[in-house]
């Protein structure tokens, strides 16, 4: 295989490059784990296409380094390499235990996310990504702000103890552990911090991950670094747990076409029109994989 700058435009040849080397893993992987070990041999061929996707890029970046591509450049090679990866993937994997639709809807969700934000690691706008705050930095901070108000009052120091007893008690409500304030993304923007994260889309459960991210979101909004949350769902349809995310007041929630535009404005590059020109599944699958997500409806999750 051949890295050079033109390889964004090699789909066949990189089609081809990945299902050669899944024939050799599935070859291996066989002799490993039996028929009735199906889920073993679909995590052994995500991990072995996974690992030849890396060594492709690893490899790309050090070409691109040497011949300073552009960011741009990067990305576009990047996204043909993720896409073609994935397309053999999910023949791989399909091969070995057939998709269903429930594993099925959940996989391209997953995919869909660390896709979308191939365009932040090599954005053509002068954005920057930064490690979030972990949630005891921030609580120790907060912490010690009230402590210090607290113990600045002019009042008995027996009414100072009741009032902190009074404030570990709001923080044991608040969480029974730690809270994760790491989202799926975090740059800044024109001196602005951005907390991002990505949905396939909002299914009838989810009510405990919504009250999550409003509790995530409400943290952030009071920190003094100005933070602003942004949530990009795949799905253009979406129910009253997308709804009350983007009426909140501390969420933009944005789906669909407009999830897409807003990548496109703060990465630079126009994702979309990338995925319109060069994805085509039922094409780009194999016969067998093309067949069996048409005879179980699975292709209409495949909406990129």
């Amino acid at each position: 295989m051949n890295i050079d700058k033109n390889i964004k435009n090699k789909k066949q040849e990189l089609l081809a490059y990945f299902r050669d080397r899944a024939r050799e893993f599935l070859t291996q992987i066989k002799t490993r784990f039996a028929d009735t070990q199906s889920d073993k041999r679909a995590r052994a061929i995500n991990e072995a296409l996974n690992q030849t996707k890396y060594n492709l890029i690893t490899t790309l970046l050090q070409q691109a380094e040497k011949e300073k591509w552009t960011n741009q450049e990067k990305l576009e090679a990047i996204l043909m390499i993720t896409y073609c990866n994935i397309v053999v993937m999910i023949e791989s994997r399909n091969s070995v235990r057939p998709y269903e639709y429930m594993d099925f809807s959940r996989r391209v969700g997953e995919l869909w996310d660390p896709f979308c934000k191939l365009c932040f690691y090599y954005p053509v706008n002068d954005i920057a990504l930064f490690v979030p705050p972990l949630f005891s930095e921030v609580k120790k901070k907060m912490t010690d702000e009230i402590t210090s108000y607290i113990d600045k009052l002019t009042i008995p120091d027996e009414e100072k103890q009741e009032l902190k007893r009074y404030y570990d008690k709001v923080w044991n409500l608040v969480s029974s552990g730690e809270i994760q304030l790491e989202l799926d993304l975090h740059f800044v923007h024109n001196d602005q911090k951005y907390v991002v994260d990505f949905k396939s889309g909002f299914g009838s459960n989810e009510k405990g991950n919504t009250n999550r991210l409003l509790l995530v979101a409400t943290i952030y909004q009071n920190l003094d670094d100005n933070y602003k949350c942004l949530l990009f769902v795949r799905a253009e349809e979406n129910n009253s747990y997308f709804n009350t995310l983007k009426n909140s007041g501390i969420w933009e929630a944005y789906c669909g076409n407009v999830a897409y535009q807003k990548v496109q404005e703060y990465s630079g590059y126009n994702l979309k029109q990338w995925t319109e020109t060069n994805i085509d599944w039922a094409t780009d699958f194999n016969e067998e994989t093309t067949q069996h997500l048409g005879d179980n409806r699975l292709l209409q999750y495949l909406l990129w």
